[in-house]
């Protein structure tokens, strides 16, 4: 009987010692950073996914064929990574890129040869710089583990990526952007970007919605500020 009842105690010890665990598993959630991370970042790699696809088609330089092929076998890895994590923490990933990321591919479809080689590298370089901000955003102020993880893996291939398309556009001679990417500054050309032909065109990254972290990123350009309109009498 002393046996039994010791094996009982033993049961019962066990039931409440995991019982707080799995309720402690149950409620830890990602934070809405962690969240809107993973669903950015995803979403970044769709972009590039296709975008990438598009240069290796249209592209005339051979750099942005090469870039092209090359982003999307980094980003389709990535984006392994970002799925199998937020697998793991039930968050629902989007389907598609951002409207904005949208925009910027159908607007890469319609052109071809030289002006799809600037419009693109434009692209690449605005979004790039996005995705790098959000990604130094989430290392600072992320409280998942696994998800700060995936940024501290991520941040790395961004900028080497950045620093490619830099290399690039300088030998096309097409604008860099002036902000550096590292200061976690807001991205040059506010919430828009310039494309060829002084059509603006939206950033990847879907400026519209709040970036990871809740905050915004429409803000004004560098070196512009909003003065009142003279007043009339």
């Amino acid at each position: 009987m002393l046996g039994i009842k010791r094996l009982g105690l033993l049961a019962a010890m066990v039931v409440v010692g995991v019982a707080p665990a799995a309720a402690a598993q149950a409620a830890a959630q990602p934070s809405t950073q962690d969240t809107q991370y993973l669903q950015a970042l995803h979403q970044v790699n769709l972009f590039e996914i296709t975008s990438g696809n598009l240069a290796q088609q249209k592209g005339q330089n051979a750099q942005v064929k090469d870039l092209g092929k090359q982003f999307v076998t980094d980003h389709t890895q990535l984006d392994q990574t970002v799925k199998s994590t937020a697998q793991q923490l039930n968050v629902q990933l989007p389907n598609n890129p951002t409207a904005d990321q949208q925009k910027v591919l159908d607007h890469l479809n319609t052109l071809s040869g030289a002006a799809f080689d600037k419009a693109w590298v434009t692209a690449e370089l605005a979004g790039h710089v996005q995705a790098i901000q959000a990604t130094q955003t989430e290392i600072s102020q992320g409280s998942e583990q696994s998800v700060i993880t995936v940024a501290q893996d991520a941040l790395p291939v961004l900028q080497a990526h950045l620093d490619a398309l830099t290399a690039l556009a300088q030998t096309l001679g097409i604008p860099v952007p002036q902000t550096s990417a590292s200061s976690g500054t807001p991205s040059p050309g506010g919430s828009a970007t310039t494309g060829p032909g002084g059509t603006e065109s939206p950033a990847p990254g879907g400026t519209e919605s709040p970036a990871p972290g809740g905050t915004s990123t429409e803000t004004p350009a560098p070196g512009t500020t909003e003065t009142p309109a003279p007043s009339t009498s």
